[in-house]
């Protein structure tokens, strides 16, 4: 029987998206499901996200899903992807401010507006496009080459880089935490199912990936 991987619905985009990007040639059985029996049930979780933090925040609230995800950390497998890896920080700067779910210590905030390249061109914010993600040894990385480029559409950030759970480091402007990894939890501020083949490469370790670091 296939293993289940449910993807968190709590009313973001790009589900479905990430859903078949999971199930590419991968014999497993993916759930889109706001339900939290079912989420229980599964043998790992992914927790996307794409627009503000302080919705996507609200709209877990609402259905009870933030105090899920902190019952899973450490029970199974947990991926977050994009948002879904900026609120698993302690906090964020978007929507005014939000106290975030602090899976992971530190504070999300925006990209600097005075940025500039080696010419005196500002940076354009919101960082949309490929760039290269620096690794720091994890199972995850297994099979990824080193400076492999992702696909990456954000505004906010995750600034601190010298914390030991900071597995991934993009540089926009200013270096800044592209993965992040804790016992169990693995989050990427990145898009895996818009990165091609690495991407999908990334989420069939997630498939495989027992937990460590």
């Amino acid at each position: 029987m296939p293993q289940q991987v449910a993807v968190i619905d709590y009313g973001s985009g790009n589900l479905h998206s990430v859903a078949k990007a999971i199930e590419h040639n991968n014999a497993v059985d993916v759930v889109v499901t706001g339900d939290p029996e079912r989420i229980r049930r599964a043998d790992r979780v992914v927790l996307p996200g794409v627009g503000a933090m302080g919705d996507c925040l609200e709209g877990l609230k609402a259905r009870g899903l933030d105090q899920l995800i902190d019952e899973l950390v450490g029970q199974k497998p947990l991926m977050g992807v994009c948002v879904g890896m900026q609120i698993l920080a302690k906090s964020g700067e978007e929507s005014a401010g939000v106290e975030a779910l602090g899976v992971f210590p530190g504070r999300v905030t925006r990209f600097p507006r005075e940025m500039t390249d080696a010419a005196g061109l500002p940076y354009k914010v919101p960082h949309m496009g490929w760039n290269q993600v620096m690794q720091r040894a994890h199972p995850m990385w297994s099979s990824i080459p080193d400076a492999t480029r992702f696909y990456f559409v954000h505004s906010y950030r995750y600034a601190v880089t010298s914390s030991e759970q900071v597995v991934g480091v993009c540089d926009y402007g200013e270096h800044f935490a592209a993965a992040l990894a804790r016992e169990g939890v693995f989050a990427v501020q990145f898009h895996p199912e818009k990165s091609h083949d690495m991407g999908l490469m990334l989420y069939r370790n997630f498939l495989t990936w027992d937990g460590t670091c």
